[in-house]
């Protein structure tokens, strides 16, 4: 999709066509999640930081997004999809890989679906797209983005809306893209094939397998030397196994206690542990990530000695991970996520709240395990109301104790100038 979740916001600002806006946190720890082509003439592209935007863009409209919205614009687009083929591959909310080859009878060869599948969406949902068409997803990807509109000093270009790269011509069209257009090829990278001389594709051909392996090391020289030659031949995925659920929180002010940084982590072990039940599953690993004032990251997992599935018991798994991480130099960004998707263990005392309070009474040391299972029949009655009446008709205290606050996820890319946490 063409900057999709600008081109869903001027669906309901019409406004603002001819304009450059952005999506995404507008405050000033804000992150842009897309730029529609206007922005992008000035340089401003998604996952910049939202202050370097306005200073390379400054009369840009900031928008903060609405991502229950693009994920029901998503699911319109894919039933579209839907209509040429069963096998699906989605990547993200704005793109996807299909399998059309047993399609073609019914509706023509690959170019004349993806021109049928642009026609439809831009008919039926006002929106644009851009199709690749190939015999394999590495350079399908690659013809998607070469059909897609072109910003430039003078204005915008329109693109191919739909490419299709025919075998035995991949190597014409693959050889003279920039070498960073490549998976796998990020600034680290990209940086070490510049000194060598590496400007584009073709050129990683010249250099050679051995001296490519001997600059990266084997694995990803012999990666790259792959893609070079146009060899990918993994499968359109219609069901991939989900390995994690996560979600993260920039804070407009630095935490500095503890208190506050543990209440964080009750929200988002909330947000996990919901997402995690409603896919059937529980989880043998959690993760904490914690960002600092100054930028430096780290990341703090534990292992359980059972599957975890609700929130009270992620909280106590991570308590001796807490203990250890000292928020008093400022706390910029919490993330939690869980790993090790498992079915659900049947505990052995699902005896509810009663059970509960006598081992608390009783001074008897519970474990991650024990309270997953006393809080087993509870979770699902969370699970129950909140299917019936809403996300936010039942919540943790420490979320219910900042009424201001933004709803975990509703920015997913940071703080807006008048967020409060």
């Amino acid at each position: 999709m063409d900057a999709f979740f600008v081109s869903v916001e001027m669906r309901r600002h019409p406004e603002l066509a001819g304009r450059p806006v952005v999506v995404g946190g507008s405050g000033a720890r804000g992150v842009v999640a897309a730029a529609n082509y206007e922005a992008r003439r000035y340089g401003v592209f998604s996952a910049m930081a939202s202050a370097k935007a306005r200073r390379l863009c400054p009369d840009a409209v900031f928008l903060a997004g609405d991502y229950a919205e693009y994920s029901s614009v998503s699911t319109q687009v894919h039933e579209i999809f839907s209509r040429y083929t069963p096998f699906i591959e989605p990547i993200g909310l704005d793109e996807a890989f299909l399998d059309v080859t047993g399609s073609v009878n019914l509706f023509g060869d690959g170019t004349m679906i993806g021109w049928k599948i642009k026609e439809q969406i831009a008919e039926e949902l006002d929106l644009a797209c851009a199709v690749g068409v190939a015999n394999s997803k590495f350079i399908a990807k690659l013809a998607s983005k070469k059909a897609k509109p072109i910003p430039t000093a003078t204005g915008i270009e329109a693109g191919h809306g739909v490419l299709c790269i025919t075998p035995g011509h991949e190597l014409e069209f693959l050889h003279p893209l920039p070498v960073k257009s490549l998976w796998g090829v990020g600034p680290a990278t990209l940086a070490k094939l510049e000194r060598l001389g590496i400007q584009v594709v073709g050129d990683l051909i010249t250099l050679g397998a051995a001296n490519l392996e001997h600059a990266l090391g084997k694995s990803h020289g012999r990666h790259l030397f792959a893609l070079a030659q146009g060899v990918d031949d993994r499968p359109v995925e219609v069901e991939r196994d989900l390995k994690s659920i996560g979600h993260e929180e920039t804070f407009s002010h630095d935490i500095t206690d503890r208190d506050g940084m543990r209440r964080e982590v009750v929200r988002l072990a909330d947000a996990v542990a919901s997402r995690l039940r409603a896919h059937g599953c529980a989880a043998r690993t959690l993760t904490l990530k914690i960002r600092y004032a100054n930028f430096e990251t780290i990341t703090r997992s534990t292992t359980p000695g059972s599957p975890l599935s609700s929130a009270p018991a992620m909280v106590k798994a991570l308590e001796s991970v807490l203990e250890l991480i000292d928020p008093s130099v400022g706390v910029r960004l919490i993330g939690f996520s869980v790993s090790g998707l498992v079915e659900p263990v049947e505990q052995l005392s699902l005896l509810g709240f009663d059970a509960l309070a006598q081992e608390s009474d009783s001074g008897g040391a519970q474990t991650a395990a024990d309270i997953d299972g006393h809080w087993s029949s509870a979770s699902a009655a969370i699970d129950e109301i909140r299917k019936k009446f809403g996300r936010d008709a039942i919540n943790p205290f420490s979320a219910l104790a900042r009424p201001d606050r933004r709803k975990l996820g509703e920015s997913p890319w940071g703080p807006n100038g008048n967020d409060t946490k």
